[in-house]
């Protein structure tokens, strides 16, 4: 078969409803000699675990590539759903038939087409066993009496993809009438790597494009060069934002949440809503960019309606809140009108690959997206949030065509960095109620030991007539951790987590994994009708998770992320409360800038409770000054007092000694002190104000409400640094400040004065530090 009748077929078969024959046909020319052993398992057949999402599993075939054994498979299942839902359910269920199920021989994988009744899309997996063996006493080696875990990479396929990615990745095994493919090059066919590269280098040349076409349309009009001049909005930033709105949308729109009719359910709208838009489907343009995508960002998405139809595009359109959709620096985009040339939206232009158009939509339509993030033992050979993540941190520094792009944790790493994290911070939180290594249980192995229990009850299953033992099988989770399920749940919950360089947002959505996979896995000890994965995703990302990048891209990438990875577990839109507003939480700063010019900007000191009674204060630190003298005679008595610590507590109460002597003096000046007074008390009211006006802007949903409170916080903010000149006596050092402040049009050295509330109580739980490491 040439390159091109296996492009046509893998278009045919990919690009449709499931079709069985079709499927076969497929499979024979992929695998070459498949050896047809055909049966189904159904009713009683299939275990009490899997019944309600398994309807029957069909083998339309075997293969063996010499070494391995591989079936062919069709899993027909149960509910509409359930090709989203249940994935580990559904690779467990394939793991079940692999290794033995009814008392058959061992299978190394198989080719399993998953399809849900009355869906158009279904998923072509390679699913592949890890067995782990063990010499019996008799000197034979066996598979381990444990349950073996299960990979599985998938493609996302039917009416409403394209096989762009599955084309490019099969077409090779499919050309190859000679040899059989071994499960190694089947491996390699599902790559998600392969799909990184090549997405990454079609959305920075978009990047470019974009950014070039963008100058130019600025260096002609004035009005628009005023506005971004007057807004601090620069082409690069610009360029970004808009690549990821476009992009945030081709994940939202796969659930069908866009265009959806005035009567119709949530649910039912296109799954192209923006190549529909493109092609005046909606409603007639001029200028795609300006009349179309702008309206549906800044208005239609952003601002919340009465009623969800959107009179201007004839449809329902969710309100869906959050920073991503605000117009960037708030540039006035209802009176400044930005004429990008429609072909950079789509084109005809015929590409080297021989595809058609090579504009945004073009390029963004070849590519499969899903919203689930990458798992260990499930992949989607498709673009994910994470995949995004790589190209926004590739993107970084790129401004020019000469630019290079920047590193990118490994999610290797950031999945140990995380773990590592959670057990540290659990075993410190509750030292002597429950030992580290059950925590490491827990962390690690949780949600594998409750497969692991799944499992061991199959096993105790007549699955041939249906019947069941009755049989009690023990938790593989320690004991202390069932016992104290809802004292861990809850430190879970109160847990504070800050990135200082949080670039695409790696290592808050890896910790967020992680916190909600250890309190999904402590859910079957604790009675709570609301412990679902939206519920623990939304509670972390609200309470949980800060961050703080210099690059305004990044922090805008590390929402979406957390974003994307909120909406995913929820189906049902009406119970999606409109998305947590992460302004002030995850925000623009540098984290190593607490000066200017030698000028200390913030001080911690100003909002603190500060005592300014002078006895009461001198008594405070004549108790401390005993505490050390005690501490001193109990080392000379023990015959401890080595030279260091003596030399410690000399210069400990050296300090004390001074400070008394210090507050004595001050008596002699009270209208320093009154001045003093007067200014740490206005600075702890505006303070108190800042932190007010903060809890305000989090729960307001109104956008221009939302801008009034950020010109309120900022005014403050300013505020505080000015008294902090004062409270340093540099009211010199404020002309300053106000060259700083016009050339920053944003305060984004101010993110630890917006945390401050966490660091007076005791500071974060887990800081992530870079280069990586972890620190507390």
């Amino acid at each position: 078969m040439d390159k091109k009748q296996a492009q046509a077929l893998i278009k045919e078969t990919f690009e449709s409803s499931f079709d069985k024959n079709r499927f076969v046909g497929f499979v024979k020319n992929l695998l070459n000699d498949v050896e047809g052993a055909t049966f189904i398992y159904k009713g009683n057949y299939i275990p009490d675990a899997y019944e309600q999402y398994i309807n029957t599993l069909e083998r339309i075939g075997k293969y063996t590539d010499g070494e391995h054994k591989i079936d062919i498979l069709i899993a027909k299942l149960k509910k509409e759903t359930s090709i989203e839902r249940a994935r580990t359910m559904q690779r467990n269920f394939i793991a079940w038939y692999l290794n033995g199920s009814r008392g058959g021989e061992l299978k190394d994988a198989a080719l399993v087409a998953f399809v849900a009744p009355n869906e158009e899309d279904w998923r072509f997996s390679l699913v592949k066993m890890d067995y782990r063996f063990e010499e019996s006493k008799k000197g034979r080696m066996r598979v381990k009496e444990e349950f073996t875990p299960a990979r599985r990479w998938s493609f996302l396929v039917g009416a409403n993809e394209n096989s762009h990615t599955a084309q490019s990745q099969l077409v090779g095994l499919v050309t190859d009438d000679e040899r059989n493919p071994t499960i190694a090059q089947l491996e390699e066919a599902f790559n998600i790597e392969k799909v990184t590269k090549e997405f990454f280098e079609k959305y920075r040349e978009l990047f470019l494009w974009t950014k070039e076409t963008l100058d130019g349309v600025v260096k002609k009009d004035k009005k628009i060069k005023a506005d971004f001049e007057a807004k601090g909005v620069n082409t690069v930033d610009f360029s970004k934002k808009l690549l990821g709105q476009v992009v945030f949308l081709y994940f939202l729109q796969k659930k069908g949440w866009f265009g959806v009719k005035r009567d119709a359910e949530w649910g039912t709208g296109p799954k192209n809503f923006l190549r529909e838009l493109f092609e005046v489907k909606h409603g007639t343009y001029k200028n795609f960019f300006n009349d179309i995508l702008e309206p549906l960002f800044y208005e239609a998405l952003a601002r919340e309606r009465d009623d969800d139809f959107y009179s201007r595009f004839n449809c329902k359109i969710p309100f869906l809140n959050g920073g991503l959709f605000d117009p960037i620096n708030n540039y006035d985009w209802v009176h400044t009108d930005i004429f990008l040339p429609n072909d950079l939206f789509s084109n005809d232009y015929k590409t080297k690959e021989g595809d058609k158009g090579n504009g945004i939509l073009d390029i963004f339509d070849r590519y499969n997206f899903t919203v689930k993030e990458d798992e260990p033992l499930e992949k989607e050979v498709a673009v994910d949030p994470e995949m995004l993540g790589k190209v926004f941190e590739n993107l970084l520094e790129v401004s020019d065509r000469k630019s290079k792009g920047t590193y990118y944790t490994p999610r290797e790493i950031v999945h140990y960095m995380c773990q590592q994290s959670l057990i540290n911070y659990l075993s410190t939180e509750l030292e002597g109620k429950i030992t580290k290594e059950d925590i490491e249980t827990l962390i690690k192995y949780g949600e594998q030991v409750s497969e692991n229990e799944l499992m061991a009850l199959i096993k105790e299953q007549k699955v041939n007539t249906g019947e069941q033992k009755t049989t009690t099988i023990k938790s593989m989770l320690p004991e202390s951790i069932r016992q104290s399920a809802e004292l861990l749940d809850e430190k879970l919950v109160n847990i504070k987590v800050c990135d200082p360089a949080i670039g695409s947002g790696a290592f808050p959505v890896g910790m967020m994994s992680e916190i909600v996979r250890a309190r999904n896995t402590l859910s079957s000890y604790i009675k709570d009708s609301h412990r679902t994965l939206y519920n623990f995703k939304r509670d972390c990302i609200q309470g949980s998770l800060y961050g703080v990048d210099i690059d305004p891209s990044a922090v805008e990438i590390a929402k979406l992320r957390l974003w994307l990875s909120l909406v995913v577990d929820e189906y049902d839109i009406k119970q999606i409360k409109p998305l947590p507003n992460l302004d002030y939480k995850i925000m623009q700063g540098n984290s190593l800038l607490e000066e200017y010019e030698g000028v200390r900007l913030f001080d911690e000191k100003l909002i603190s409770t500060v005592n300014f009674d002078k006895e009461k204060q001198i008594a405070d630190l004549k108790e401390k000054q005993a505490e050390f003298s005690s501490e001193y005679i109990r080392f000379h008595q023990a015959n401890k007092l080595t030279r260091e610590k003596k030399a410690q507590i000399d210069e400990e109460l050296k300090k004390i000694n001074s400070q008394i002597k210090k507050i004595e003096q001050s008596g002699k000046r009270p209208e320093e002190n009154a001045t003093l007074f007067d200014l740490y008390s206005t600075a702890k009211k505006k303070s108190d104000e800042l932190k007010r006006l903060h809890k305000e802007f989090f729960e307001t949903t109104q956008k221009g409400k939302k801008d009034e409170l950020k010109k309120q916080i900022e005014r403050l903010e300013w505020d505080l640094i000015e008294a902090t000149l004062k409270e340093q006596d540099k009211n010199s050092e404020l002309k300053k400040l106000e060259e700083f402040k016009r050339a920053n049009t944003k305060p984004f050295f101010l993110w630890k004065l917006h945390f401050s509330e966490i660091f007076q109580n005791g500071g974060f739980d887990v800081v992530i530090a870079n280069p990586p490491y972890v620190s507390y």
